[in-house]
């Protein structure tokens, strides 16, 4: 029990402070004028933002390890529940060898802002999921960071916590 608290503080102490981050980011980027900090962008980039949290979800249901080849940027990473850094190279891994199965997934609205090269999404996920052979599915919110890298989205840092445990 104390674990799975210290776990889940953890992450949430990791998602603040990738919260903040992002914040500055924008702030900075508003200030050299390449946005005017409006909670907006150009409704294309946040359509594709939206369409590629939908298709990562896809890609792991199906095990579509070329797609999430595409998604993920080669630099990408976050930190795990266990606090250990996750790079690109382990995820595709894990999704190769069955050691992580998305069985099934369904997201809530996705709240995305861009801004110029860079997007934050946002939302919340409900999934049953088989890590390690044991049941792992619940209820998670979620937070990625995009930039547009030669024309197309990809994702850079994500952020996550289970808020609901389920069956």
């Amino acid at each position: 029990m104390k674990k799975s608290v210290f776990s889940q503080w953890i992450a949430v102490l990791l998602f603040s402070a990738l919260v903040g981050w992002v914040s500055v980011s924008i702030g900075k980027a508003a200030a050299m004028g390449k946005g005017n900090g409006a909670p907006a962008g150009d409704q294309a980039d946040i359509e594709a933002v939206r369409q590629l949290g939908r298709d990562m979800g896809d890609a792991m249901v199906a095990v579509d390890i070329d797609k999430l080849n595409q998604i993920y940027a080669d630099d990408w990473a976050s930190v795990g529940a266990s606090g250990k850094i996750i790079t690109k190279e382990s995820v595709l891994q894990n999704f190769k060898s069955g050691k992580d199965k998305l069985v099934s997934y369904e997201l809530g609205p996705i709240d995305v802002q861009v801004l110029g090269d860079v997007a934050v999404a946002h939302g919340r996920v409900t999934e049953k999921r088989i890590r390690d052979g044991k049941e792992v599915s619940g209820e998670a919110l979620y937070m990625d960071l995009l930039r547009k890298r030669v024309g197309k989205w990809v994702v850079v840092r994500s952020a996550g916590v289970m808020v609901k445990a389920g069956n």
